[in-house]
């Protein structure tokens, strides 16, 4: 199963298609809606499902990460797995994408996690309860996906997708020094203010592909502007709180994450894989792949991509007879 971005141009995700073409020609539907958080900010969420016969063995929910947005790339993704057989959701984040709020300034990232929650939950909603539920994530979407399924407890979800996830931001990509440790002062003094310098900015340094780089920055909602203060401060801040909660992420995992991520470092993945309670956690690091890895050649992309269809359909089938059984039992 080829993963769409084969089909994309370095303008427009859909190619040569409309959105419409492009949803009939992968057999899948596609809806939208504006939904209202407790803070008043009008927040975009889609969706996407496969069209008979293909059955729905389950529901994936997608968390995006900074800068990032639920169309462009992360759609050719969601569309993937619906093929699969999953039911795909997704959200803006305040400040992303057609969401509303300052561009890309999460200042706290507690009322993102507060926003996923409410939407995942009323769509899960939609389906039977037995139906097994992941979550997909990458970049910040992956702290983010973490700290969703810390706040919930248990196991509320039967698997988390982490791909490139932020659980350290690489010294390569971090503000030089010694601007990081006045970083606070900054913060406090102006919070909106993008002046934070990284080296590089994040398509640059993200997609090896030079069309597939084009194409991110050909995004209409994507900003190449430099983080705020208060944001750059709380993606630090995040990735300490995920670092001193490692051992007790006791969810299924895949992490799938490329050896030359010069963003996200690799090795605070591999620390997750090695502290992290659950019993079913599966790390995939792929030699000389970048941050994003949709934006590597065509064999790179079905290769992690074909890994993570693969584990999240077994991981479906799994939960899905465990469920039976259980059913049989009582």
């Amino acid at each position: 199963m080829v993963h769409p971005v084969a089909e994309a141009s370095d303008k427009s995700p859909y190619g040569s298609l409309t959105p419409d073409e492009f949803y009939t020609r992968h057999s899948v539907t596609h809806s939208s809606e504006f939904i209202t958080n407790p803070r008043g900010l009008k927040l975009f969420t889609q969706w996407w499902s496969p069209l008979p016969p293909t059955k729905v063995v389950g529901t994936v929910e997608f968390v995006h990460g900074y800068t990032g947005e639920t169309s462009w790339f992360l759609e050719l993704t969601a569309v993937h797995i619906a093929k699969a057989g999953f039911a795909v959701c997704a959200i803006d984040h305040q400040g992303h994408g057609f969401s509303e709020g300052l561009s890309v300034h999460i200042p706290d990232v507690n009322p993102v996690v507060d926003d996923c929650i409410m939407f995942f939950d009323s769509f899960r909603a939609r389906y039977s309860p037995d139906l097994p539920s992941f979550l997909y994530s990458e970049s910040l979407g992956g702290a983010i996906a973490l700290l969703i399924t810390l706040r919930r407890g248990g196991r509320p979800y039967d698997g988390v997708v982490l791909n490139g996830a932020m659980c350290g931001i690489s010294a390569k990509f971090k503000p030089p020094w010694p601007l990081e440790h006045f970083l606070s002062l900054v913060a406090a003094v102006a919070p909106t203010w993008q002046m934070v310098p990284t080296r590089g900015s994040i398509p640059e340094v993200s997609f090896k592909v030079e069309w597939k780089r084009k194409l991110a920055m050909a995004s209409p909602r994507r900003t190449m502007a430099r983080p705020r203060a208060a944001t750059a401060q709380e993606l630090i801040r995040i990735c300490r709180e995920v670092q001193s909660r490692m051992a007790e992420v006791d969810v299924p995992f895949l992490i799938v994450h490329g050896s030359e991520d010069v963003v996200c470092d690799p090795a605070c993945v591999e620390e997750l894989y090695r502290r992290a309670a659950s019993k079913d956690k599966t790390l995939k690091i792929y030699p000389g792949m970048w941050h994003q890895m949709i934006g590597e050649p065509e064999e790179g992309v079905e290769l992690v991509f074909g890994d993570v269809v693969e584990w999240l359909r077994t991981r479906a089938e799994r939960a899905a007879a465990a469920g039976g059984e259980d059913g049989g039992s009582s």
